[in-house]
């Protein structure tokens, strides 16, 4: 303590001073989007923006019908009305679900500023808040204290910090010794950043920056950067919305020139009021194919479908903030994950114990165990936190794994801590590289020098190995024992030696002499301990799941090519008997090549080490130039720029605050696992939207020919509009609901991503297109001869068009079983008992049919059918679905032939 009081520290007007001058050590937080802009936000949808046009120009119709010559009144506006509702619904579902993740994830990820700091001012050392640290203050470090700015190490003993957050390391030995200086290490040993945490021994540190200026705050700024990268599904989209628009324009061009043409010969000698009035009537056809062009529902249908996917992902841990990444994870190619705390544990576990004289490694109660377990518990600093379900680890967290290893074997480490008297103690240093404590043993009844550290220096000071039952010299098992510890090294683990010696009770004499053993020890070498941060026991599997999905697994970390290699080993990205330096590179290597030679290699890397957080942003950059759809994972501040980059970032739910503000999705159990399901959610997602469409479009298509045939012949539409807005509308959002409603499938994880970029794959196949256009005209053959058949004696009543408009309906309701096993190779009544939403929605389409058809009146233009009628109608439109099955039995058939 007399020491630090040697520090003056700065006094209130320079503390003053320097917060007046640098600013307060707080983060400016990211400017919050406000509800109004994030519900405009939904306008920027392309099929979004063609339903207002479509509005737009059906209040045009709607006001001609409402004031001119027809005087229809109000009732005109019933299209306009419905089309508004319909923008109003789609927007406001989205807006509705994003507002609702968004409060859930501000609970997840509130930071909290007001933690109290040590600091040196006025010569004394005092408590302030975290916040209130400033320029050229003192601060005096301790285990398991966040390090509240950057600064420069004054005092540094047995300091080691954690800096997972920052790099991925999860211990780094800090010294104020140049001598001691680690070259490559990401920041200079003898500086300490904001956001990372000291795990063992104490030091000193003068801040010189804070707030946003600190490596912390720059990462956290940067992560801010909108990416205005479009996601693959608006990119189709806007596709589509282009292509519906043409298609739209160019019938509603070509049908408006050919009535003008035909009322020009027909009619050529029209006065000129007469001829205004038929142009203007042809006009208002023309604007009519443009509206019913539009699928009015696909708005609503999309964002159903992504926000009831965004609620049931939340259910298996994925916290989605932005609709759009559901659909997103299906169509990623490249997954860069980083290491610590994502592939694995974050947690630094024993992975293999080797006490020589121990049999199967199993403490008992005899007089090694005793030595083992008592040595372990007493000769560290670190400690075991049970309060909740999962044990955490508190201090140097090599030290903890060896206690969690104890605790794993039943021993209660704090009871024979606390049990054996410490008569001296000497802590581990990254100087010496060992840790010594003498004690009085309860157990032993005896005087024990206990030793742990570095296998070869704990070995070196040993006279002998307790081995095979007995002891040999030290000298004659060094060869064994150096070949036990590269085979771990090998594997980039930890390993610690252990050794004690038992004591005579008449010595007086210490053991310990500036700072070190002094050299007429006894030691007897128990053995070695090897230890490492464990890969997540799903990781294997779920990477496995991944790259049998064609999708690209990049580890992206802090760590040393070493640690590196042996996790890409692990979890079966890396082939050391296949892979070559042109799959590994260092940050500072990626670094020094150019975007040319970069943009090269980029697609072969598995592997970058000791990445920084600009070379991970920089990665993901170029993977998008060459058509990559990239998910970044992480769970520390310095993976944020990439998380904010990539068209998909997903952070871990115990990840830092900044990390999980730069990311679309956040990994509640921190699961690789969540992640392979997120992508099979993904490809769902996008499966049952391409239903829907295929569904919606039939109709559209339908409808388009209905109504220019009735335009050419000069008859009235058989639909009349509120009966379209029900099927346009109500109809279309109950099978949106129902084919969203569809569960995930195991096999989309069988398929390849789609392409994506310019020359990508379209959301309307080919096959698509033809099944739209060849379902749609055998509809349109139907609905003409079941006109024909009723128009037979000339006219159509009521009743026969309430019939037309349920035959209309139910035509489209069979077809959405036919979209439901579109693609699937199997029968719509495949995995029925998986589809009990989907049955629930789609028998509400026909119980709102019945509903409409029976009390609709004269708002639906319709008249109460028999349940005769009812029968006939649904059975005989019941051949829609019964040719879609012949058709998926033919083609199963087929592809088991092949």
């Amino acid at each position: 303590m007399d020491n630090k009081k040697s520090f003056q520290g700065l006094n209130d007007q320079q503390v003053e001073d320097n917060r007046h001058k640098y600013g307060e050590n707080i983060l400016t937080p990211p400017q919050k989007t406000s509800l109004w802009s994030l519900f405009l936000e939904k306008f920027n949808d392309p099929i979004i923006r063609i339903l207002l046009v479509a509005w737009v120009l059906s209040m045009i119709i709607a006001g001609v019908h409402c004031w001119g010559p027809e005087a229809k009144g109000f009732s005109a506006f019933l299209e306009p009305i419905g089309i508004f509702f319909a923008i109003i619904l789609a927007s406001g579902v989205g807006f509705f679900f994003e507002v609702k993740a968004n409060k859930a994830f501000d609970v997840l990820n509130t930071v909290n500023d007001d933690i109290q700091v040590k600091v040196i001012r006025n010569g004394n050392i005092c408590q302030i808040t975290r916040k209130d640290v400033v320029v050229g203050d003192i601060v005096v470090l301790e285990t398991g204290e966040e390090i509240p700015a950057d600064g420069n190490l004054i005092e540094a003993i047995s300091l080691q910090i954690n800096e997972s957050t920052l790099t991925g390391e999860p211990v780094i030995a800090k010294t104020t010794n140049e001598a001691d200086f680690e070259e490559d290490a990401t920041y200079p040993s003898n500086r300490v950043m904001r956001g990372t945490t000291v795990v063992d021994g104490h030091g000193i540190m003068e801040v010189d920056l804070v707030g946003d200026a600190t490596g912390y705050g720059k990462v956290y700024e940067g992560s801010q950067i909108d990416n205005n990268i479009d996601t693959p599904l608006q990119v189709q989209l806007k596709g589509l919305a282009k292509i519906i628009s043409k298609v739209g324009y160019t019938i509603a061009g070509a049908t408006f020139v050919a009535l003008l043409a035909k009322l020009f010969i027909l009619h050529p000698n029209l006065l000129l009021m007469d001829m205004i009035s038929h142009i203007l009537n042809i006009f208002m056809i023309a604007v009519t194919l443009i509206v019913v062009s539009v699928p009015e529902g696909l708005p609503m249908s999309v964002t159903l479908s992504l926000a009831l996917s965004m609620n049931r992902m939340l259910k298996t841990n994925n916290l989605v903030r932005k609709m759009h990444a559901c659909e997103t994870m299906g169509a990623t190619t490249v997954i860069c994950t980083d290491k610590t705390g994502t592939l694995t544990q974050n947690q630094m576990q024993v992975y293999q114990t080797n006490f020589y004289n121990l049999p199967d490694q199993q403490l008992k109660d005899d007089e090694l165990s005793n030595l083992i377990k008592e040595g372990i518990s007493v000769n560290s600093t670190a400690y075991l936190d049970y309060s909740e379900e999962k044990v955490k680890t508190l201090g140097n967290p090599t030290e903890a794994a060896l206690l969690l290893w104890l605790n794993n074997q039943g021993q209660n480490y704090l009871a024979l801590r606390e049990g054996a008297k410490i008569i001296e103690q000497l802590t581990f240093s990254t100087e010496r590289k060992y840790m010594a404590t003498l004690v009085y043993s309860p157990l032993l009844g005896k005087k024990i020098l206990y030793v742990k550290g570095a296998p070869e220096i704990v070995l070196a000071k040993s006279k002998r190995v307790a081995i095979g039952g007995g002891y040999k010299s030290a000298a004659e098992t060094k060869y064994e024992i150096e070949q036990q510890l590269l085979s771990y090294q090998n594997q980039a683990m930890r390993t610690l030696g252990f050794a004690y010696q038992i004591v005579e009770d008449n010595r007086t004499e210490s053991f310990f002499s500036e700072g070190h053993l002094i050299g007429d020890t006894n030691l007897t070498y128990l053995g070695i301990v090897a230890i490492s941060d464990p890969v997540r026991a799903d990781v294997p599997a779920a990477v496995q799941s991944c790259l049998d999905a064609g999708i690209s697994v990049k580890i992206v970390t802090g760590d040393t090519p070493g640690t590196a290699k042996e996790i890409g080993r692990q979890i079966g990205i890396w082939n050391p008997e296949i892979d070559t330096d042109q799959n590994i590179i260092t940050g500072p290597g990626f670094e020094a090549l150019n975007d040319d030679e970069a943009l090269d290699r980029v697609l072969d890397l598995k592997i970058m080490c000791r990445a920084r957080p600009t070379d991970k942003q920089r990665l993901v950059q170029l993977l998008q130039k060459r058509d990559a759809v990239v998910a970044v994972t992480g769970d520390g501040t310095n993976d944020a720029p990439a998380l904010k980059a990539a068209q998909v970032g997903l952070s871990m739910g115990d990840g830092t605050s900044v990390a999980k503000e730069a990311s679309d999705i956040t990994i509640l159990d921190n699961s690789f696992s969540s992640i392979t399901r997120a992508v099979m959610w993904g490809r769902s997602l996008y499966r049952n939207i391409q239903k829907f469409l295929l569904f919606q479009l039939t109709i559209n298509v339908v409808a388009c020919i209905i109504v220019l045939v009735g335009s050419i012949l000069g008859t009235e539409s058989p639909l009349t509009v509120t009966q379209m807005l029900w099927v346009n509308l109500i109809m279309d959002t109950f099978a949106a609901a129902a084919l969203a409603s569809l569960p995930p499938q195991e096999r989309v994880m069988k398929y390849k991503p789609r392409k994506s970029g310019i020359n990508g794959d379209f959301i309307i196949t080919k096959k698509m297109t033809y099944t739209i256009f060849s379902v749609g005209f055998l509809f349109i053959l139907m609905l003409v001869g079941v006109l024909l058949y009723f128009y037979n004696d000339g006219t159509l009543s009521a009743y026969e068009l309430s019939e037309f408009f349920t035959i209309f309906v139910m035509l489209q309701f069979w077809n959405m079983f036919n979209a439901k096993a579109y693609g699937d190779k199997k029968s719509a009544f495949s995995d029925l008992k998986e589809s009990k939403a989907f049955l629930f929605v789609s028998s509400l389409i026909i119980v709102g049919q019945y509903l409409i058809v029976t009390f609709g009146g004269k708002m639906f233009n319709v008249v109460p059918l028999a349940w005769k009628d009812w029968g006939i109608i649904i059975a005989s439109t019941f051949v829609v679905l019964f040719v879609g099955e012949i058709v998926r039995i033919i083609a199963g058939i087929k592809n088991n032939d092949v």
